[in-house]
């Protein structure tokens, strides 16, 4: 199975907090304990190495609303393999990596805009940025997981009201010198189209492209 996929379960259940992943012949199962998430299958191999064969198999024995399924092939084909009941999302997703590097090789920061400041603090193996307004109000977010050699950026978000200034920039920075501080050379993330561009700029590229799909229960028609 394709090691950038592990990388980025291994670290996306320690930055959500689900459960260790279960190893299974097609990828893995990851319990998440939430309404609407319950669990997750993630399918280990990627682009032209994904097999119909197993994208049936594994939405196939799905009976259960609120399980997801993540398969980082081209989204338009993996559709077609879906049977009823299964909800997909609309938008591409993207599986991406970069390079990182310390503190000391990155070089200096670009100063934030007037007003806006930037916090960083560590807990549990999750690093998280948050830069905040002036009146104290959420401006950008994100979180990053090391575990070991290798990072995964989680849940970067930007308030629609301060988009554009270089804020989810500032927060990306802090987490990659955050992971590599600690030992982490490579960074993994699954992002969006509206992401992809800010990503790009920062040194990432794309490994594979990703479709999202939630089981909604057989219609029962």
């Amino acid at each position: 199975m394709d090691r950038i996929v592990r990388a980025w379960v291994d670290g996306w259940v320690v930055s959500r907090g689900a459960a260790p992943p279960v190893v299974r012949e097609w990828g893995y199962t990851i319990d998440v304990g939430q309404e609407g998430h319950v669990t997750r299958h993630v399918l280990g191999e990627t682009n032209g190495l994904v097999e119909a064969a197993v994208v049936r198999k594994v939405a196939e024995a799905v009976t259960a609303p609120g399980v997801w399924l993540k398969v980082f092939a081209e989204p338009s084909a993996v559709r077609q393999l879906l049977g009823g009941g299964w909800w997909t999302d609309p938008e591409p997703g993207y599986l991406m990596s970069a390079p990182l590097v310390t503190t000391e090789d990155a070089g200096p920061d670009e100063p934030l805009p007037h007003g806006y400041r930037l916090r960083a603090w560590s807990r549990g193996g999750v690093t998280r940025a948050l830069v905040t307004a002036s009146d104290g109000s959420w401006a950008a977010r994100g979180q990053i997981a090391t575990t070991g050699a290798t990072a995964v950026v989680d849940q970067i978000e930007t308030s629609a009201g301060h988009r554009r200034r270089g804020l989810g920039r500032t927060v990306m920075r802090t987490l990659h010198r955050a992971a590599a501080d600690q030992g982490a050379e490579t960074a993994v993330l699954a992002g969006t189209p509206e992401g992809r561009a800010l990503y790009v700029s920062l040194g990432w590229r794309v490994e594979a492209p990703l479709l999202s799909a939630r089981y909604d229960g057989a219609d029962p028609r």
